[in-house]
């Protein structure tokens, strides 16, 4: 029979894996050869006491068939004790060994039942996670389809609406005459849309994406979006060398009214959820980075800077579906990771 095997755990996996198992020592056999061998030399010492004091007449009328009588009479008895000995010797092995077999069974049973619910145990926190995303998902279809307290007629299409209030130009003194120098060449251009500033945060998908493109040139002519789109530029360079991606991250979607009280500068824990990045190897990463990268720390604080004001002004012509929108982006999910790591919502 095959040696048993035993479980163990491994400690990198906590897979069960199989490895010899010594064998229960056996019924110590020394008792029966023993017994064995007394009771043939107890069977010769009668065999030759009565060669010994049998009359001597009686010897001299052994033919040849009763010399193989006597012959076979003598040794058949103690073959027959040496084969009971060799048999009960074999039944006390097989017994060890059918406890062992029985031994490693109870341990394959074991195992077999371990694995079962530790897979069960998997199963079931899968299910959860499952649970808890479509829970997530379900939050934030709530939090796209709320609206602010404001009259409908006061939201237009997104991309017919600016994206950042217009400035209102200066009114002149009246101890101060304006110089008839014209308008400025940028006054003249309409204001980038709403739906153009979020395609420019998102940032063109690959070459063929003619509508990034397009968006993020549109971007790139405002003052104010250029100066935040370079600085997450910047920052989405840096943050790729150590490879983090934003399409990689999957953050909780926080409601529209925590990006609007974080844009009116309330701080602390109630607002905490925007800082919903949960990969733990990206903001280790990142968080090591800011502490030894100086480059890396100063690019992160002017990026937060320039986020932090341009979505103050974008807050106040956006909808509520707009700022859901715009928390999708790789700029804002930048936003929230290097928010996180640097205790910006805290």
């Amino acid at each position: 029979m095959g040696e048993p095997q035993s479980e163990r755990k491994t400690p990198e996996s906590g897979a069960v894996a199989w490895s010899p198992a010594p064998l229960p020592s056996a019924v110590p056999s020394n008792r029966t050869e023993w017994v064995a061998g007394g009771l043939t030399a107890l069977w010769l010492a009668l065999v030759g006491a009565f060669w010994l004091f049998m009359p001597s007449g009686d010897a001299t009328g052994l033919n040849a068939a009763s010399l193989v009588m006597t012959v076979v009479g003598v040794v058949l008895p103690v073959v027959m004790i040496w084969v009971a000995a060799v048999t009960a010797r074999t039944a006390q092995e097989m017994r060890a060994e059918a406890q062992a077999l029985k031994v490693a069974l109870e341990a394959m049973r074991s195992a077999w039942l371990n694995q079962t619910q530790i897979r069960g145990g998997q199963a079931l926190e899968k299910k959860l996670d499952e649970v808890a995303i479509a829970a997530r998902q379900a939050e934030s279809a709530l939090a796209t389809f709320s609206t602010r307290r404001d009259s409908a007629a006061a939201h237009p299409p997104a991309d017919r609406k600016a994206a950042l209030p217009t400035p209102k130009p200066a009114v002149p003194v009246d101890d101060q005459p304006t110089l008839a120098l014209g308008t400025p060449a940028e006054d003249l251009k309409p204001p980038v849309s709403v739906a153009d500033f979020i395609r420019a945060m998102q940032f063109p998908d690959n070459a063929e994406d003619k509508e990034g493109f397009r968006a993020l040139r549109l971007a790139l002519e405002d003052r104010t979006m250029a100066k935040l789109l370079r600085a997450a530029q910047d920052v989405l360079n840096l943050l790729a060398q150590d490879g983090i991606y934003m399409d990689d991250l999957k953050p909780d979607r926080a409601r529209p009214e925590l990006w609007r009280r974080f844009a009116k500068g309330e701080r602390g824990r109630e607002i905490a959820a925007l800082g919903g990045v949960r990969d733990r190897s990206s903001l280790a990463l990142t968080s090591g980075r800011m502490r030894t990268d100086t480059i890396f720390r100063d690019a992160a604080h002017h990026f937060l800077r320039q986020f932090d004001r341009t979505f103050v002004e974008f807050e106040q012509n956006a909808s509520d579906q707009e700022v859901a929108e715009l928390a999708e982006t790789r700029t804002a999910r930048a936003f929230m990771l290097l928010g996180r790591v640097t205790g910006t919502f805290d």
